[in-house]
């Protein structure tokens, strides 16, 4: 016996991906490996691509080329609803739920579309729902119109559709912006137990506290390229990192220091 370490599972790998806009390249050529069940901070300058590569895995854009593997099979080009099919869902930066519907409909309906079983019936769904409100804490609002949810209410009903498709890997477009310093902290109780439960994450991240608590390991982008990648301590510390900062603002707020 050598007694070597077994080979880490990558579930998502990302291959040389340019993604190009008329004359403007958003993405320049990179690639990224996400291990199973591990926590991976994407983070970078506003305007360094981070949103873009997010969209390109999760299907709303085609890469220019390179490749997006999940499980083992090729993704990218396929339309989001299959790649939703295939274990992966995402949140947006920018939180969306149906006003007109319940929290607990909204959630219904990410269980009755995705999946890799091909979705729930609408009782089914209901169920499932249910059962994901409980997990982020919205239970006791399950009946009441989405308008009426706080800041935190949305992120955590954000991440309850995500959840309700039972995705293997789950996207994090900056999920926790905007939340007050105590908020904050149950929110990166509330992503670590989604971790802790098996899925896969990759977060898009300003504030360096939930990188710090949160992430296994980070990579960094700037301007389209991946500048750094390893633990975080370490690449906080690189200087390809923080002289990548330099011109943008970086500030000390009362929830940590935070790149932006």
């Amino acid at each position: 016996m050598t007694g070597d370490a077994p080979a880490v599972e990558n579930i998502l790998e990302v291959h040389d991906v340019r993604r190009v806009f008329g004359g403007v390249v958003a993405l320049a050529g990179i690639s990224l490996a996400v291990p199973k069940g591990k926590v991976v901070g994407l983070i970078g300058p506003n305007g360094s691509g981070k949103t873009t590569l997010v969209n390109v895995i999760s299907g709303m854009l085609r890469p220019t080329s390179g490749t997006v593997q999940l499980k083992g099979k090729t993704i990218s080009g396929l339309p989001t609803h299959r790649i939703a099919k295939m274990g992966l869902s995402r949140t947006f930066q920018v939180v969306r739920p149906f006003t007109n519907m319940s929290v607990l409909e909204n959630v219904a309906i990410g269980a009755m579309f995705g999946g890799a079983d091909g979705g729930h019936s609408a009782a089914a769904a209901m169920q499932v729902a249910r059962t994901v409100l409980d997990r982020v804490g919205l239970a006791s609002r399950a009946d009441a119109p989405a308008e009426e949810l706080t800041v935190m209410g949305r992120k955590r009903l954000e991440l309850a559709r995500a959840l309700a498709s039972g995705p293997d890997v789950l996207l994090l477009d900056e999920v926790l912006a905007g939340l007050r310093s105590s908020e904050l902290e149950e929110a990166i109780s509330l992503v670590r137990s989604v971790s802790e439960s098996g899925v896969t994450i990759l977060i898009i991240e300003h504030v360096l506290r939930v990188i710090v608590s949160l992430c296994d390991q980070v990579v960094v982008i700037n301007r389209g390229q991946k500048i750094a990648e390893g633990v975080p301590d370490v690449v906080m510390r690189n200087q390809a990192v923080i002289d990548a900062y330099l011109g943008h603002r970086a500030s000390t707020r009362h929830n940590g220091p935070t790149f932006a």
